[in-house]
């Protein structure tokens, strides 16, 4: 029987939802032989090792720990790395996923050694290219064999820039089934989270369903430059005396709050309650049963439109517009910020859809995809 050989790439947190149904589909495939690479972009040991426990992919293997560094730096790390292991397993396709430095550097290497490649989550455009992640979506997407779309309006992005149809495949969206075969069995697990001054907080007890809202943010135009920050951390207090806020706060953002001295304010404020990052699971709980989401993250756009839950994205644009025509997703400023919240509490804010393929099933179509073309 004819074997295909992957080499399936994860680098960042938000590419381990995305692999996780990937590999298991894969599994109940004997002709498809998958080689995991973990860049070790994402540098948080603890936290990868939890995310890839609880979504059960198998543990790498080979992990390029390439670890935290200018993005120049960083890719060239990860392309000296990777190239060996290419040559070494002599793969018939390099599937990457997402837009970080992991995704463009490793399509670079495999693109250069005449080995076909794969992009799930192309076609995704900002139009804004001061964010590195748009660079890398660019990059890729020009030197990419096939590619994996969420949505439609990606498909029309990729043949506006030249890609033929035929090399198009709307799949929809892995991270949604990441979602769908776990958000059950987080709803029936009991979590206990730790705020950064040790007090323990529970959901349905010290915090009941649609009662509180969550944020994220790590963006460096949010969190990198004191007067945009500042002016956020006004906006986090303030909203925090309509409703309580949880923010389990990325290392970059606390450590530029610690460094600019917002974070004695911060804790005068009693209902914003900073946690350490949390797991899959703990985040898809509280997200599901909060009031809504703040946020300056991609990925979670979608998961907020998916359980149809309210999302603030803290951003000029995003490369997801589908979350906004279709889902529950609304780009705000800052000033905006406080109305839109006061709509939320009082029930106002607009009922989403769920847009095509984002069903549980895209890892399915994708394998299917695979097979089709390479068999």
């Amino acid at each position: 029987m004819k074997k295909i050989k992957i080499i399936l790439v994860a680098g960042a947190r938000p590419n381990f939802m995305k692999i996780a149904p990937l590999m298991h589909e894969f599994k109940k495939h004997s002709n498809i032989l998958p080689y995991l690479v973990h860049t070790g972009q994402h540098y948080d040991e603890i936290m990868s090792k939890l995310f890839f426990k609880q979504l059960q992919i198998p543990e790498p293997d080979i992990n390029l720990e390439v670890g935290s560094a200018s993005h120049a730096i960083q890719t060239a790390r990860i392309m000296e790395r990777f190239e060996p292991v290419c040559l070494t397993q002599k793969p018939d396709l390099v599937l990457v996923v997402g837009d970080v430095n992991s995704t463009v550097a490793c399509t670079l290497v495999a693109s250069k050694l005449n080995i076909k490649t794969c992009h799930y989550e192309a076609g995704l455009r900002s139009w804004d290219r001061s964010m590195p992640e748009e660079i890398n979506r660019l990059v890729t997407d020009s030197i990419t064999d096939l590619f994996f779309t969420t949505s439609k309006d990606a498909d029309e992005n990729l043949v506006k820039e030249g890609v033929s149809r035929e090399s198009i495949h709307m799949v929809g969206n892995l991270m949604i089934d990441s979602l769908v075969k776990y958000l059950e069995l987080s709803e029936n697990l009991e979590f206990n989270f730790k705020t950064l001054d040790k007090k323990i907080i529970k959901i349905g007890k010290d915090f009941h369903s649609g009662k509180f809202g969550i944020m994220t943010f790590h963006r460096p135009s949010n969190v990198d430059n004191k007067v945009d920050l500042e002016k956020l951390v006004n906006i986090w207090c303030n909203t925090s005396k309509r409703i309580p806020l949880i923010f389990p706060i990325h290392p970059r953002t606390l450590k530029n709050i610690k460094k600019f001295k917002f974070y004695e304010k911060m804790k005068q404020y009693p209902n914003l309650f900073l946690t350490e990052p949390i797991g899959y699971f703990e985040f898809i709980n509280l997200l599901k049963n909060s009031a809504f989401v703040l946020t300056d993250s991609g990925g979670i756009q979608e998961e907020a439109t998916y359980l149809n839950i309210p999302c603030l994205t803290v951003r000029e644009n995003t490369e997801r517009p589908v979350t906004i025509w279709e889902g529950t997703n609304q780009l705000v400023k800052g000033g905006d910020i406080k109305n839109n919240v006061l709509d939320i509490i009082n029930g106002i804010w607009k009922q989403g859809n769920i847009p095509k393929n984002w069903d549980g099933y895209t890892a399915k179509r994708v394998v299917s995809i695979l097979l089709e073309t390479y068999f």
